[in-house]
């Protein structure tokens, strides 16, 4: 049985990258813009049933046995075994619906996919939340937590309905950017909500986080937007895949060697990373089959769940989308650019890529040599893989030490194995994703607040704060906000150490004394007990 997860979309990056997720899912499993399965995989990309078959099927003719009749649209699908119920589900007249709340606070970006372009008619439109004036939270923490509250009944009976629709409901994936207004605050807010509302179920989030250089910033608040955020996804999220704007210009630049890249482009980078970390979700082995089981081995202790990405090839996706008739189906082929950066793959070939800083979509440095890191999950996905290639991969990366791990805890890399799609067409045999707990994290945070305590001594911008309710008698959110990341920072360089199993909470600020419990069918929950 498919366990559920509903998508929520906060705030104009949320539902941009979103958007930029549901195509990619939609061209992933053959399902068209306007719901409907499509009749066959390309046979470009599909010259057999065995490609997208089960690896123990068979397909072979035999003389006492005919050969599989031509996929019709009633056996098209046969033997594609994927779990599309997992971020879809079926309405009454056969369409595929995502699991999908579009919240937002201004109407511009939720409106273009909802209106417009070929996709406007995928998405459920009661599911679907746009405040009635407008206005927005004016790139202030403060104001989108507070407009949070003041719609909470109208989304969290959104929310219960989907969660009411699924059969086995896993948990909930929050796509936002931490640094505006309405993603970072009402995303805030969601996430509290979450864990009230729903305290046995997953929270995964894929959080944007901001350039880091001043003169490309257009927030000049964001890092008071982003500490406050990030104590939330500290307390109430139990993993956040960061997402580092800073890192995904440099490989656009750099590796796919575009001079300006653009946001739609540096958002289908983002999609392929999304769509790539749910392969086992959606297309199940043996392995990693459910949330649960990818993040659990990820995550030892329980603030320690920020998780950096890796994934190469990598590759920029051009779209020839559905025309307004109908008439054609979306097709997928890799830019020439991207095709020409990678010409030949193995899986070892892809294992030590994925270790590199220049393919790790956060600005931080890996190859530290205080720095290690904490867990690694490689997902490997090729249709021809051997399991010895694998063990071969592993054995030499062994041998030359490639990675190092943190010193008090088992030092492995775990691989999973994943099937490509038989929709899409690929340059590339094999392709690989990672997704790792790394202590070089402790650097983005440490960056942050120092930006954030550079205009805090100043007391700048605390205008528009002071205006809200949260901050209209005092600041003490912010000071409190910036001492749960800095003993997040803490923590991440106490890994380090061989003496981390004895680490004291206490002693990091919290001011009290942490029981470790766990909770989430085996992911680590903390309580402070003061």
């Amino acid at each position: 049985m498919p366990r559920e997860i509903i998508t929520l979309q906060v705030g104009q990056c949320g539902n941009q990258i979103g958007g930029e997720f549901w195509k990619q899912l939609c061209l992933e499993h053959g399902i068209q813009p306007d719901g409907l399965l499509r009749d066959t995989p390309d046979p470009e990309i599909v010259s057999s049933p065995a490609a997208s078959e089960p690896a123990t099927a068979t397909t072979a003719a035999s003389p006492t046995r005919p050969p599989p009749p031509p996929p019709t649209r009633q056996t098209s699908h046969k033997f594609i075994d994927d779990r599309k119920d997992v971020f879809f589900y079926q309405s009454d007249d056969e369409h595929y619906i995502p699991r999908a709340l579009l919240v937002d606070l201004e109407p511009r970006v939720v409106n273009k996919l909802t209106h417009q372009g070929p996709y406007r008619n995928l998405f459920n439109e009661e599911n679907v939340f746009i405040a009635q004036d407008g206005g927005g939270a004016g790139n202030n923490w403060a104001s989108g937590f507070r407009q949070g509250e003041q719609h909470h009944e109208q989304v969290l009976d959104m929310i219960d309905r989907e969660s009411d629709n699924s059969d086995s409901l896993e948990g909930f994936v929050l796509c936002h950017s931490i640094a505006g207004g309405t993603g970072s605050g009402m995303g805030s807010y969601l996430l509290e909500a979450l864990n009230d509302h729903f305290p046995k179920k997953l929270v995964q989030t894929y959080s944007v986080f901001p350039n880091w250089d001043q003169s490309q910033s257009d927030v000049v608040v964001q890092p008071y937007n982003s500490v406050l955020t990030l104590k939330r996804l500290t307390l109430n999220a139990d993993a956040v895949v960061v997402l580092d704007n800073t890192a995904l210009n440099r490989i656009a630049v750099d590796r796919l060697k575009i001079e300006n890249p653009t946001v739609d482009q540096l958002n289908s980078l983002v999609a392929t990373i999304m769509a790539a970390s749910t392969t086992t979700l959606r297309y199940p082995g043996y392995m990693n089959n459910d949330l649960i089981g990818l993040l659990a081995s990820l995550i030892p202790t329980p603030r320690c769940h920020f998780l950096m990405t890796g994934y190469t090839p990598l590759t920029i996706a051009d779209y020839y989308q559905t025309p307004m008739d109908g008439s054609l189906s979306p097709t997928y082929r890799p830019t020439a650019a991207a095709s020409a950066s990678v010409r030949k793959t193995t899986v070892l070939d892809v294992m030590r890529r994925l270790c590199q800083p220049d393919n790790i979509m956060v600005s931080a440095d890996t190859r530290n040599p205080s720095s290690c890191y904490i867990s690694m999950l490689n997902i490997i996905q090729g249709n021809d893989i051997e399991p010895t290639q694998i063990h071969k991969a592993l054995q030499r990366m062994r041998e030359r030490q490639t990675v190092r791990f943190i010193p008090w805890g088992p030092s492995s890399i775990q691989v999973a194995l994943a099937r490509k799609s038989p929709f899409l067409a690929s340059t590339n045999k094999v392709s690989g994703f990672m997704l790792a707990n790394h202590t070089s994290m402790a650097e983005l945070f440490d960056r942050l607040l120092n930006q954030y305590d550079r205009i805090r001594r100043r007391n700048a911008f605390l205008d528009n704060y002071r205006r809200e309710p949260m901050f209209q008698d005092n600041l003490d959110e912010f000071d409190s906000a910036r001492e749960t990341v800095q003993c997040l920072v803490d923590e991440y360089r106490a890994c380090e150490r061989k003496d981390y199993v004895d680490y004291d909470y206490g002693s990091s600020g919290m001011g009290g004394e942490e029981r470790v419990e766990i909770g989430k069918s085996g992911i680590a929950s903390s309580t402070v007990v003061r």
